[in-house]
């Protein structure tokens, strides 16, 4: 039993929800998303709530239970109030900008860096700090890990990009020369 999948759903205020066989629909002040299930999972809304249950009981099925729940809920708060996640870049010379739907990053290399924003994504970039902003929290997240993997962080300085809450372990360079 998913302690997750046994929660209902509250529809917050001024979310609209479909459900058809397999997919659900969320309508709201941000935009709309929809995703498809698989087979395993049964939805049903319930007054002002959507309650998910599994559609047999195998071990998948279970499993996909919590998911399936876990996947609505951010779909309403996507469509509420957004994700957002904060890059953090350090090194001589690096710099950021954002032209129209595109993040121009100069972090070192001989060249610029180009990345064409997906729709529905928005960057915004300060002095050493991207913002990356929309609805849907897995293409939030994988655009931050693909703007990460231009210049990922190093351990000996900490140049590169790095997410604003991570952590980078510095090491000791060359400690054995000072002996």
């Amino acid at each position: 039993m998913s302690r997750i999948g046994k929660k209902p759903i509250v529809i917050p205020e001024k979310v609209e929800v479909q459900i058809t066989k397999n997919s659900i629909s969320v309508k709201g002040p941000k935009g709309q998303l929809t995703h498809n299930f698989s087979d395993m999972i049964k939805f049903e809304k319930k007054d002002k709530t959507v309650v998910i249950t599994p559609s047999d009981s195998t071990k998948e099925s279970s499993a996909m239970w919590g998911t399936a729940r876990a996947l609505i809920s951010n779909m309403f708060v996507g469509v509420t109030t957004g994700f957002t996640k904060e890059l953090e870049f350090t090194g001589v010379g690096y710099k950021a900008q954002v032209t129209g739907d595109t993040l121009n990053l100069s972090l070192g290399y001989s060249h610029q860096i180009d990345y064409k924003l997906p729709p529905k994504i928005t960057a915004k970039a300060d002095k050493n700090l991207i913002s990356i902003t929309g609805m849907d929290k897995e293409l939030v997240g994988f655009v931050a890990a693909k703007v990460r993997s231009f210049r990922p962080p190093e351990p000996y300085k900490g140049k590169g990009i790095k997410y604003a809450t991570e952590t980078i372990l510095r090491k000791a360079g060359k400690a054995g020369a000072k002996k």
